[in-house]
């Protein structure tokens, strides 16, 4: 693979970035395409940076015509649960139809390999649990929603043209890598874990339980975490499936254990020394009461074997990138 180019869409954001890290370590040309919306310039590893929108036709022209790219992967969808409810076009503009744009340009120019960041999302309220990728899709929400269209439009262009593609649905991701120099940055932050380390350094009062009557065994939503190293290195085992001609596949991404909103809280108390205040809040719209993977097709199709599956070690990295980023600013 060390004569590759990938464009990474979304290269700025939490994924992007560490896996343009974990492309750049394996010898990988990288050139990173985003917007800054959500991305931050001074997290990127390295590699060629281009500012401007996912479904930039013109741009996409210029990038695809200026440089032999071997494979595409795409991070920058919008990916907040409740935001999607509030705000529906948002995330079918920027989601689906910039995606759309995307795909059309890697067709004129003759780009058939497309990794997609995908989500747990799509199978809305699970059936069963650990969910296996032959599970019902009913999203309960835009944001899955828009991911579910990626993924059957990617479907189709496969038909059409050719088209191959990995779609990797993601559960939980966490952690940061673990120089503790690359991590999670999101303002406002809304995800779980990073809001509970801000409470632990006293950023936040406390840390917001949205929801206590779930049917879980304490009340609160039940959710696989994976760390964001493992992501990165199932892209890395997707990206060489396709550069050696294999089909089109989608797999989920997860360690198939569960933990829960309480649990995290307490997991993250032992490990930074803190007391934090948890607050109980209402449920938030859309959100499914438990979501577990079923992640043995990628394990046993690609190999993948997930390094840092344990709770208190994802959230001990998360802990270090959090004081590392701190000093950064002062």
């Amino acid at each position: 693979m060390n004569d590759c180019t990938v464009l990474v869409v979304g290269g700025a954001g939490y994924i992007g970035t560490h896996m343009v890290n974990e492309l750049l370590k394996a010898k990988i040309n990288v050139i990173s395409l985003d917007n800054l919306s959500t991305g931050h310039r001074d997290l990127l590893p390295g590699g060629l940076f281009i500012e401007g929108r996912l479904g930039d036709a013109t741009l996409l022209d210029k990038i695809f015509s200026t440089h032999h790219i071997d494979a595409v992967m795409h991070f920058a969808a919008y990916s907040l649960v409740g935001e999607s409810v509030a705000k529906p076009l948002k995330y079918y503009r920027n989601n689906l139809a910039e995606t759309t744009e995307l795909l059309d340009a890697m067709r004129r120019h003759n780009v058939k390999r497309f990794i997609f960041s995908s989500t747990a999302a799509v199978y809305g309220e699970p059936a069963e649990v650990p969910i296996s990728e032959d599970h019902p899709c009913a999203p309960t929400n835009p944001y899955g929603a828009t991911k579910l269209a990626v993924e059957r439009m990617l479907a189709d262009c496969d038909t059409a043209h050719n088209f191959k593609f990995i779609a990797l649905r993601y559960f939980n991701a966490a952690g940061a890598d673990e120089s503790g120099k690359l991590g999670e940055r999101h303002e406002p932050e809304t995800h779980l874990i990073p809001c509970i380390l801000k409470a632990a350094a006293g950023e936040l009062e406390n840390v917001q339980i949205f929801g206590t009557r779930y049917p879980t065994p304490d009340g609160t939503c039940l959710r696989d975490y994976v760390h964001v190293s493992d992501l990165a290195q199932a892209h890395l085992l997707a990206l060489e499936a396709l550069l050696s001609g294999k089909d089109s596949r989608i797999y989920n991404l997860g360690n198939s254990n569960g933990h829960s909103v309480r649990q995290v809280i307490e997991v993250a108390r032992k490990v930074t020394g803190h007391q934090i205040l948890a607050v109980e809040s209402a449920p938030r719209p859309g959100d499914p009461a438990v979501l577990v993977a079923d992640s043995a097709k990628i394990r046993k199709e690609l190999g993948w074997q997930p390094k840092f599956e344990d709770l208190d070690r994802m959230i001990q990295s998360a802990w270090d990138w959090h004081r590392f980023d701190k000093k950064e600013e002062l």
